[in-house]
């Protein structure tokens, strides 16, 4: 029973992203942009705590602990969903400082991908936890690594 419900919880998660899509608005003030950027600092600070373990356990630096992984492939899956509210707040206009790109809002369709891709990773490497699998396992941290830098190549100044 469990294999049949995390797919259609999956399913259930994606649909109601891809339904729930954000209309990109122009931050009104100063105050409204800092707030924007405030919020998606802390969002991104929370996956960075997330996935800091993850490339612990991927490198061999750690030992794989499927336990871990599952609560922070949950957590990751959970802000990956809050992501597309605060971003879709263009802040380009104003000087907040922000790592992100004025390319965001100008193909925000594409943005969204990213962050779809996010979430999709992260479901899959809870999926992956629950199977115990070593193999799975690395492969789908890797792919929330891979989805990650992903959004960072073209969104974010390094």
């Amino acid at each position: 029973m469990k294999n049949i419900i995390a797919p259609a919880m999956l399913g259930i998660t994606l649909l109601t992203a891809s339904f729930a899509s954000v209309a990109v608005t122009a931050a009104k003030s100063e105050k409204h942009a800092g707030d924007a950027v405030e919020y998606r600092q802390a969002i991104l600070q929370l996956v960075k705590s997330n996935v800091g373990i993850m490339g612990a356990m991927a490198k061999g630096q750690v030992p794989l602990s499927a336990e871990t992984l599952e609560k922070n492939a949950t957590r990751i899956e959970q802000l990956s969903l809050m992501m597309d509210d605060y971003f879709s707040v263009d802040t380009s206009k104003f000087s907040v400082d922000t790592e992100a790109l004025p390319a965001i809002w100008k193909d925000y369709p594409d943005f969204q991908t990213k962050i779809t891709a996010l979430t999709e990773a992260a479901a899959n490497l809870k999926m992956a936890a629950a199977s115990g699998d070593e193999g799975q396992l690395k492969a789908n941290i890797g792919a929330v690594f891979k989805s990650c830098k992903g959004c960072h190549d073209s969104y974010k100044a390094e």
